[in-house]
């Protein structure tokens, strides 16, 4: 992924939990490699038939190194077809998304201060980062 300071909505920007790296699960091989499940919190706007969302989920990748860090992790995540994993998206009168009530107001707390605030970086994340 490639760290830009200036928000375009047209390059699909995600803004980073650094401290938020999770390595979710490691495979050996018999030839000796490894792989690793890694993921980061990520938020990001998408815009759809001109309405402006705010979504929370996160960014994951297999790599086949351990990544030190979330910087090391998104240096190395190259391949951004499939995007995030979306847990929760507010368009300012609509929230999608799947858990328990807990859950919900969670992604609701962060969301809705988000959308107001568009385009700015949420507090506790690093942004802009895109593919």
């Amino acid at each position: 992924m490639i760290r830009e300071d200036r928000f375009l909505i047209s390059r699909r920007p995600y803004a980073v939990d650094l401290t938020s790296l999770r390595i979710t699960s490691e495979n050996a091989y018999p030839d000796g490699r490894r792989s690793y499940w890694c993921r980061v919190d990520a938020v990001w706007f998408r815009r759809r038939n001109g309405v402006t969302a705010a979504c929370v989920g996160n960014l994951r990748d297999l790599q086949d190194e351990r990544a030190a860090d979330a910087v090391e992790f998104l240096d190395r995540f190259t391949d951004g077809r499939y995007g995030g994993d979306c847990e929760g998206r507010w368009d300012g009168d609509t929230y999608w998304g799947a858990g328990a009530p807990d859950v919900i107001e969670r992604h609701l707390a962060l969301l809705r201060p988000m959308l107001a605030a568009f385009p700015a970086v949420p507090d506790g994340y690093d942004g802009w980062w895109r593919f």
